[in-house]
Formats: C-alpha cells, sequence, structure tokens
C-alpha cells in the first residue's frame, strides 16, 4: 500500500517547477534512467537527480534498482491520493448480516442502479459517473451487494475517470495562393 510521506503542501510544491512536472510527463511515457531523463529534459545529470530526489521525497516517483543502475517511474498512486485529505468520512452502521450495498443504500448522496443482475454505484455526493469500490485499501472480487464484512472496514468509492495520456493539436493548413 502507497502511503505519502510528505505532506500535501509539498507535494504541491514539488509540482510547482515546470522541470519536475516534464519530468512526470515523461515517466508517464516510459521508464527511464537518471541520464535518458536528464538528455530528454536537456539538463545535467546532476540537476535532474535533484529534481528527481525531490518528487520521490513526496512519492510521486517509484525507483527501481538493478545494481547501481536506477530506473524510474511515475507512481500513479501517488497522484490518486493527492487529494485524500479533501474527501470527508462518515460512519455508518450495519448489522453482521447485511452487505456493503446495504450500508450504501442509507447514504442519500449515493445512487445505485441495477443493470441485469448488479448493482453499480452511478452518483456520488450528485457526481454522475462510474464507480469502483475498495475495501481498506483492496479491490475485492465480489460485487458489493454481495460483500459481507466480518469486522469494521473503510469502504472507499473511486470514481473512474480518464486520464488524460495525449493532446494532439490540429492544425488546418493554409491554403497557397498559387495560380
Amino acid at each position: 500500500m502507497f502511503v505519502i510521506k510528505m505532506s500535501n503542501k509539498s507535494i504541491f510544491k514539488a509540482l510547482s517547477s515546470q522541470t519536475r512536472v516534464s519530468i512526470i510527463k515523461f515517466l508517464l511515457e516510459e521508464e527511464l534512467h537518471v541520464s535518458g531523463l536528464a538528455k530528454k529534459l536537456g539538463i545535467s545529470v546532476p540537476v535532474t537527480s535533484r529534481h528527481v530526489k525531490i518528487l520521490e521525497d513526496v512519492g510521486l516517483i517509484n525507483k527501481k534498482v538493478f545494481g547501481n543502475v536506477h530506473i524510474l517511474s511515475a507512481n500513479i498512486d501517488g497522484f490518486k491520493r493527492l487529494f485524500d485529505p479533501f474527501i470527508e468520512e462518515e460512519i455508518v452502521n450495519i448489522s453482521k448480516d447485511e452487505s456493503l450495498f446495504d450500508a450504501l443504500k442509507q447514504m442519500p448522496a449515493i445512487r445505485i442502479k441495477k443493470i441485469g443482475k448488479n448493482n453499480f454505484i452511478t452518483e456520488v455526493d450528485h457526481e454522475q459517473g462510474h464507480y469502483l469500490y475498495e475495501v481498506d485499501g483492496k479491490r475485492p472480487d465480489v460485487p458489493i451487494d454481495e460483500y459481507k464484512p466480518h469486522k469494521d472496514v473503510l469502504l472507499e468509492l473511486d470514481k473512474i475517470i480518464p486520464i488524460r495520456r495525449r493532446k494532439i493539436r490540429v492544425k488546418i493548413k493554409k491554403e497557397s495562393n498559387a495560380d
């Protein structure tokens, strides 16, 4: 399980540098050695290493070590956890024979739609979409209406959102005035 080592203030400060944002962009595309990253950035390896260290300290970069070779990649879970301090937590009580679905039915801000024989979470706090659920940080293999917890658990709802991986600006060629 991923744990943010620093405060959100440190994370936002780490992302305030255009160089560090570029590092994240490159590492979202591919894993890189620090020297390959420095070459792409057009800066020295020591300067790149200092930027990488800042991003690594706040949990936005993963490092795999093979001997004295360090391969870097972006840590997507680090971005996911950025917003945890802004999420409100509520308490719902259910009996031991009820499912997590029964807990959600108690919450007026959550809408569930039955499609076929399955129930899907389709809205949370008036925000429509498709939602997945996690229990204590793990995604169960059973539908939410079949999951019956045997102890107190933390239920988290994650909206499935597209992550933009690329922008393509399409430009119209100017017509030449050749006769």
